[in-house]
């Protein structure tokens, strides 16, 4: 049979679905592995996404999104995050996952370069790989509480970079990136003639500081944001998500979004617009849950001496289990699963310096989230 394209064997797999796929053939799981909301969607949600299928509207839609959609996140993105834009600046994608693929296709070509956090979202390295992109990571360092450091920034930026890609409230970290630092990340930007492109798809799920977008600190028209229905609304499954651009690319969009999806199904669409414009309580009271779990999970695992984060956004608690991975955290969480029936997603699989640590989501049942830390190797005993 002919060959694949050279550079597709350097696409790394993920580290995250390795282990769910292990998961889901065994029985008696605790799932803490994928970033699952174990919320329901809200009815009126689920009503209108069912209505639409009984109505048969299954038709194409415009490349960007319906009308009604695209209107209502211009409104939300005006009331809720400071960023002020026209229609033709939002695009309606497949997850947030699709977002963040056709931004790169649009601002990076073969051989340029992209900064990505290390930790980070699997698909900043995977999307650039399958570019043909050389993602050149930046270290988040627990010295350095996890954020961004500008003087690694400055030592990495070469003339083949061309984006920088943030994310906040962080996946895997929880760590939020506050006004003033996101300040000086547009000045490196500006500094250097760089795109930046900010996931904020855990915007809703902050515990302290309020989510800044950095769109809306943006003078120069570099900052592509990309966000996501799925964790807000628990509606991962039905993969709506959106890009907002800076203005004067609605013709190329068109032309990739044509060229890539066509557009997003229309009842997906149209439970999205229920979503965005319906009651947000259940989204308060994802929140709470979520906050109460990781108060409870932090609270544990500073009683057994483990090492983590304080998590200020996303659902998800990082913790250190160095002591027991022998440096191969991936392996390790593999025997873990198998041993004791814990699926966590191991660090590495969030590049390089997540070696030794994992990832605990806790959107999950209060009960689930703790027993699985009590089955965690303390620290100082032997295994």
């Amino acid at each position: 049979m002919p060959s694949l394209a050279p550079h597709i064997a350097s696409v790394p797999e993920s580290g995250i679905r390795r282990i769910y796929e292990i998961a889901v053939e065994l029985d008696d799981v605790i799932s803490l592995g994928v970033g699952e909301p174990d919320q329901p969607g809200a009815p009126h949600i689920l009503a209108a996404g069912a209505q639409a299928w009984a109505d048969d509207l299954t038709g194409y839609t415009p490349n960007g999104g319906i009308g009604p959609l695209r209107e209502a996140i211009v409104a939300k993105l005006a009331r809720e995050n400071a960023i002020e834009v026209d229609v033709e600046q939002v695009w309606v994608t497949v997850g947030g996952t699709q977002a963040l693929h056709v931004a790169m296709r649009m601002l990076l070509g073969a051989g340029d370069q992209v900064l990505v956090p290390d930790p980070g979202y699997t698909t900043f390295t995977m999307s650039a790989r399958m570019l043909e992109v050389e993602p050149v990571p930046y270290n988040l360092r627990a010295e350095n509480d996890f954020l961004p450091d500008l003087d690694e920034l400055e030592r990495l930026v070469t003339d083949r970079t061309r984006v920088l890609i943030v994310n906040s409230p962080s996946n895997p970290l929880g760590t939020v990136l506050g006004r003033d630092l996101q300040l000086e990340l547009l000045d490196f930007a500006k500094r250097h003639d760089l795109w930046v492109l900010s996931d904020e798809v855990y915007e809703y799920f902050t515990y302290g500081e309020r989510h800044t977008s950095m769109a809306s600190l943006d003078h120069d028209n570099r900052v592509f944001s990309v966000f996501s229905l799925s964790k807000t609304y628990a509606l991962t499954g039905a993969r709506v998500g959106y890009l907002v651009t800076p203005p004067g690319l609605s013709t190329v969009m068109r032309t990739l979004q044509e060229a890539s999806i066509g557009c997003v199904a229309m009842p997906d669409q149209i439970a999205a617009v229920a979503a965005i414009t319906g009651d947000h309580e259940h989204v308060a009271d994802a929140r709470r849950h979520y906050l109460s779990n990781l108060t409870a999970g932090a609270s544990l695992l500073d009683e057994l001496g483990f090492r983590h984060i304080v998590p200020a956004g996303a659902f998800y608690l990082w913790v250190d289990v160095s002591h027991a991975t022998g440096g191969d955290v991936a392996g390790w969480a593999e025997r873990f699963l198998l041993h004791e029936r814990v699926a966590v997603a191991p660090g590495s699989a969030f590049g390089r310096s997540g070696e030794g640590w994992i990832r605990l989501c806790a959107a999950a049942s209060e009960a689930d989230l703790l027993e699985g830390i009590r089955r965690l190797p303390v620290p100082g005993t032997v295994h």
